[in-house]
């Protein structure tokens, strides 16, 4: 069989199309390179029978292109960014997907399945509960709170703090221009899949990290970060109280999800939650860091955040569970395996901006009180 891997250039797209070519798929590639991500171009790992044709799932003709004869549509190209250009995401993410089906429906192909790579933002603030008042969907951290440098998420009735729950995958609730993009695209990926019969399944990734994380993209995000410093022995920055939790999974688990909900007529039609499961601390993640380096550079807390973050997110995985998928590393073995491959490329590269400096200049990182 045939599959299409959109954005297999990229970092879960890439460890698919090995995964893919192992088993003995015809595997063609679909990226646009975009030099924020690759700007050395092609990555090198592609065997040589993986077709590559560089273009844009926003290009009509030339996603036409790549879908003749695919039986597998592994659907992971998008934009990723904390940046404000906020038109680009619903772009890339949603109309891209709307042109998918579109194409697919437009020339009648026969296609087995569509894998979409959702994400753990369409839970926006998150799930809480109240003692008192019970659950809850809560509006996002308001800027005069942020600004307070009050960081909980209190109860919209009594303004108690309230308790994180894990997310669910029923209640979606985003704000931000990223997880509004990706719910608008498993949701026109799942209705459209439905009423033209067109097997679709979307699974929402919880913090994906491993080998071949973009060294240059900034969403990529605290391991490449805190990483990239410590070897340095510059302070690792930590936003808010540093006690905000968050969801990691290792990128083999993710694929092996892919894997299974492409086996599993049980799954179509639905969204999936890939995630470990487990909440853990940023300051606990800056600590492991310093551990598996071996060094004891500063913690730094200034009291400054990211505007749209959200306070705490992890997913539950019971619903991915009761297909028999679990995930199998834990934070530890990532950070092994990213430290491995970035000895294994040299350490990081020298022209890699700091993201930090970046979105402080771009008014994304903001300082409580002022």
């Amino acid at each position: 069989m045939r599959v299409l891997v959109t954005g297999g250039a990229g970092f879960i797209g890439s460890h698919l199309v090995d995964r893919f070519h192992a088993e003995g798929f015809e595997v063609r590639v679909l990226d646009n390179l975009d030099p924020k991500v690759h700007p050395s171009g092609r990555p090198p790992q592609f065997p040589n029978d993986v077709e590559f044709i560089r273009g844009d799932v926003t290009d009509r003709e030339t996603f036409r292109y790549a879908l003749r004869d695919v039986d597998i549509v592994s659907h992971q190209a998008a934009y990723q960014d904390y940046m404000p250009d906020f038109s680009r995401f619903l772009a890339v993410n949603a109309v891209s997907t709307a042109l998918l089906y579109e194409l697919i429906v437009e020339e009648r192909m026969k296609i087995r399945k569509v894998i979409v790579a959702s994400s753990q933002a369409v839970y926006g603030e998150g799930q809480y509960a109240c003692q008192q008042h019970g659950p809850f969907l809560p509006i996002p951290r308001s800027t005069e709170q942020l600004q307070r440098g009050e960081w909980e998420v209190t109860c919209p009735q009594c303004n108690q703090r309230a308790t994180p729950t894990l997310l669910v995958e029923e209640h979606t609730n985003p704000y931000n221009q990223y997880a509004v993009s990706k719910l608008a695209q498993e949701k026109t990926a799942l209705g459209l899949g439905w009423i033209h019969g067109i097997p679709t399944v979307a699974l929402r990734y919880s913090i994906t990290q491993g080998p071949r994380q973009s060294l240059f993209n900034h969403y990529s995000g605290i391991c490449r970060i805190f990483v990239s410093r410590a070897l340095t022995g510059d302070p690792l920055v930590i936003y808010e109280d540093g006690l905000q939790t968050r969801d990691f999974v290792h990128i083999n688990d993710v694929v092996n999800a892919n894997m299974l909900v492409l086996e599993k007529n049980a799954a179509d039609t639905q969204a999936f939650n890939v995630g470990s499961g487990q909440p853990t601390s940023v300051i606990e993640y800056a600590q492991r860091v310093r551990e598996k380096i071996g060094n004891d550079v500063e913690l730094c807390i200034p009291g400054e955040y990211r505007s749209g973050d959200n306070r705490n997110s992890v997913s539950s995985i019971a619903k991915l569970r009761g297909l028999g998928w679990a995930p199998q590393r834990n934070l530890s073995d990532i950070l092994d395996d990213f430290l491995n491959w970035v000895e294994t490329i040299g350490g990081i590269p020298q022209q890699v901006r700091d993201a930090y400096s970046h979105m402080k200049e771009a008014g994304v990182v903001l300082a409580a009180g002022q």
